[in-house]
């Protein structure tokens, strides 16, 4: 049972003093303490609160701050929030589209059909939190302090309150303040992996977008570019650049300066898909590091997300690895262990051994790792490879050509 009630345990927690301040120690109990409130923490208390558990969402900022990162999803990541009943609240913010046009080479390489939503990651979280239930708690504050053991678990807040709860759901993506605390330890298995970039875009003066969304991968190896991708956010086109230079190349700064330019150089016959168009914003940058965790088997605290391990933003399965841990975690693994008493070690390993959970970790590698190498790995395999994906798409699109065409009848 809680020590408070839930209107008493947000004043204990949110309203006390401001972070760092000295107050009287307070107590509250859980059963779950959600450490960090972005996507993915957000999703996990959403899920357990609607599974009637009682939980604490911990995060520093009362509002999510804009950040460059998931801006638009689609596919299987759309089903993962449709399963995790969130779909529908995001759509009804978002934008939506359907069709991509892909090209590569100056060349149409085929269209994506799926549908597409595009949001601001800010306003993704926000959705995702108002949709938080009355056993759950979002408590504004600075997480100092976590102990762990096989029965129950200690998170001390910078106010001086502590929340006590049977298990700690550490979501804080790549923020490591609290490894140390925990035992837990991170190691990079790929610094600066990729360098991506993201900007708004509208159409020149006297003209429109020839198509809602496309996709224009890189010319060759030589610029180690994987794609660059337009889609439609509310009233403007936002792009998503994705490449594998280095991070203190020149053309990053050229791209800062003057991002069409550069990127048409780079990308010539862009204009002759997307029609002509002008930036109208400054160009966001993410390097992203390829992490993982060790020691991650303890008592009472299980770690998900990019917390977790991450992967390459231009193999766009960050979001499906993500969801999956969520799902795993709030729909299989948790309500099994909070059935009954203790949560050692043994409960929380079930989890990192989840074969699906498993199945989704090793396909994000691999696509990060593939990914990579189909953009810049200049050996005679991978340029072998790198034409047979591009001719399979090619081929793939002209046989459903056909098959339309075969269904339309013939032309009078």
């Amino acid at each position: 049972m809680l020590s408070t009630n839930a209107g008493e345990l947000r004043d204990v927690l949110s309203s006390q003093a401001p972070i760092g301040a000295a107050t009287v120690p307070l107590v509250s109990e859980v059963d779950i303490a959600v450490v960090g409130a972005g996507l993915g923490g957000s999703a996990a208390a959403v899920a357990l609160g609607r599974a009637g558990h009682r939980v604490a969402l911990i995060d520093r900022q009362a509002v999510c701050p804009p950040q460059f990162r998931v801006e638009k999803f689609g596919g299987e990541q759309a089903q993962l929030f449709e399963r995790l009943g969130l779909l529908s609240a995001i759509a009804a913010e978002a934008t939506p589209f359907s069709t991509v046009v892909n090209i590569q080479g100056g060349k149409l390489i085929d269209h994506t059909h799926t549908p597409y939503y595009a949001i601001r990651y800010q306003d993704l979280v926000r959705v995702v939190r108002d949709q938080l239930p009355d056993t759950v708690e979002f408590v504004v504050n600075e997480v100092v302090d976590i102990e762990t053991g096989p029965v129950g678990q200690r998170v001390v807040l910078a106010n001086g309150a502590t929340i006590r709860a049977r298990l700690v759901v550490v979501a804080t993506g790549l923020g490591d303040a609290l490894w140390d605390r925990i035992g837990i330890t991170r190691r990079a298995t790929f610094e600066k992996h990729s360098v991506s970039f993201g900007f708004d875009a509208v159409p020149a003066p006297g003209t429109r977008f020839a198509h809602r969304a496309v996709t224009y991968y890189g010319e060759g190896v030589a610029d180690r570019i994987d794609y660059v991708t337009f889609f439609p956010m509310g009233e403007i086109m936002r792009a998503n650049l994705f490449t594998f230079l280095s991070e203190g190349d020149p053309w990053f700064r050229e791209l800062r300066r003057n991002p069409k330019e550069t990127l048409l150089h780079a990308m010539p016959r862009l204009p002759d898909y997307l029609g002509d168009f002008e930036v109208v914003s400054p160009v966001q940058r993410w390097v992203m590091n390829l992490y993982e965790v060790d020691r991650h088997e303890r008592d009472g605290v299980v770690v998900i997300g990019d917390a977790f391990r991450t992967s390459c933003p231009a193999a766009g399965i960050g979001v499906s690895r993500l969801l999956t841990d969520v799902e795993r975690l709030c729909a299989v693994h948790a309500p099994r262990w909070l059935a009954s008493p203790g949560m050692g070690r043994d409960k929380i390993a079930e989890y990192y051994g989840d074969d699906v959970k498993q199945s989704s970790d090793v396909r994000a590698l691999s696509l990060s790792r593939g990914r990579r190498r189909l953009t810049v790995d200049a050996s005679l395999l991978w340029q072998a490879r790198r034409y047979q994906h591009f001719a399979r798409r090619r081929m793939a699109e002209w046989f459903r050509a056909r098959r339309a065409a075969g269904r339309a009848g013939p032309s009078t």
